[in-house]
């Protein structure tokens, strides 16, 4: 089949794509990804065709708009301000979707732009699947994941979804109306438009349980884990930094910006200190610095290559993230910031791989070292982290994607 995947976002929104992309094209089928430009070299290699779009995500959290998400103290307060700064997105983006779409006999739809997905594929009358990251539709068993952990119970869990997945496809109306009289793609009725979609979730069972209130047709396939060109290494002054000590403590914010780098990274640095380990720090998207001796700040690297080999891991604890930790078998402090990241950090502590979370607006030189101390000393942590990566590695989430698209051709 010729397939267009599409997907937005940060790094995390699109990493996993390209891992499923290479399994697919492995597979014998023509795969486009369509993204945004400035993460093209994440295909590399790898079989995937590239499709660019408009929009830098990381110069849009840079952006005044981007930093006045930190201003909300709730979730839902993040929501309303994401919506308003995405609507401007998507209209950047659209035209360039609706000629990426075009090329495709399936589109696979990330999660971040499934309305959109959706309706082109119906004006294109094509087959569509929904490819998530994380759990989108409403469920009974918790609340929607970018709206907070605490339970509202089984009714209030799932007006929380409900409430999520408007929101969204607010984010998407203008752009939805616009395709018929701008693109001449037919129209979706109403009906068509709100019947569940089939959706396959590129995380694991074993981190979080398909809800058992879900309707047919949304189903767990296991993590699609990044392509990574075979042959990789680490930069030779982090070689050189593993080989010099013990194994580090890696602190990395991925994608999230934080209001004020100097402050957090001179907490890392504290905190590492105190906890008595060395640490690797990611500069990433909030632009962390950390220097001495015992210390080291990198760039972008895979995760893959360095996280089985640290003490423990200091994330952001988006999707993707939390996902490669899981894979490497080792314990983490998660430090959600925002969207769906105190979901994630509440599964790891959970799951008994991490001590619990930091969260950014409570993080001090303090709570960190404290949870560090607990991440490294209690040998329960990583015990439970090598458990689940055997798990994990047992899995082939793409193999479920590939029955689908069968279905789908069948």
């Amino acid at each position: 089949m010729r397939i267009v995947m599409m997907t937005a976002g940060s790094r995390g929104d699109v990493a996993p794509y390209t891992g499923l992309g290479a399994g697919l094209v492995r597979a014998g089928h023509e795969v486009t990804l369509a993204t945004h430009g400035v993460f093209e070299p994440l295909v590399a290699g790898s079989g995937v065709r590239f499709r660019p779009l408009p929009v830098d995500p990381r110069a849009e959290l840079h952006s005044a708009r981007g930093r006045r998400l930190h201003d909300a103290r709730s979730g839902a307060g993040k929501l309303v301000r994401l919506v308003s700064m995405a609507r401007r997105a998507v209209d950047e983006m659209t035209a360039a979707l609706v000629e990426a779409a075009r090329e495709g006999e399936v589109l696979l739809v990330g999660g971040a732009l499934g309305p959109l997905g959706y309706a082109l594929a119906d004006g294109l009358s094509v087959p569509a699947l929904g490819l998530h990251l994380q759990p989108l539709h409403p469920t009974g068993e918790f609340p929607a994941p970018i709206l907070g952990t605490r339970s509202l119970g089984a009714a209030g869990n799932r007006l929380s979804g409900r409430a999520v997945m408007t929101s969204v496809e607010l984010m998407f109306s203008d752009a939805v109306r616009s395709l018929p009289r701008r693109y001449g793609l037919v129209a979706a009725g109403r009906s068509r438009g709100r019947r569940v979609r089939p959706v396959l979730h590129g995380y694991s069972e074993l981190v979080v349980p398909r809800p058992r209130d879900w309707p047919a047709g949304l189903e767990v396939s296991g993590y699609w884990w990044p392509h990574e060109a075979p042959g990789g290494r680490l930069p030779g002054e982090l070689e050189d930094f593993l080989a010099a000590g013990p194994p580090p403590v890696f602190v990395g914010l991925g994608s999230a910006t934080v209001p004020d780098p100097e402050r957090v990274s001179r907490a890392i640095v504290t905190a590492l200190r105190a906890a008595k380990v060395r640490g690797i720090v990611q500069s990433g998207w909030a632009g962390l610095d950390a220097q001495g001796d015992d210390v080291l700040t990198v760039g972008e690297v895979p995760h893959s290559l360095l996280f089985p080999r640290t003490a423990a891991v200091v994330h952001h604890a988006g999707a993707g993230t939390t996902g490669a930790v899981l894979r490497a078998g080792v314990p983490s402090v998660p430090v959600p910031v925002q969207f769906d990241a105190a979901f994630w950090a509440s599964r790891l502590t959970a799951l008994g791989t991490s001590p619990g979370a930091v969260p950014l607006r409570r993080l001090t030189a303090g709570s960190l070292a404290a949870a560090l101390r607990r991440a490294t000393r209690d040998g329960s942590h990583a015990a439970r982290a090598r458990a689940l990566a055997d798990g994990l590695a047992a899995e082939d989430g793409v193999a479920p994607v590939l029955a689908a698209l069968a279905r789908l051709s069948g």
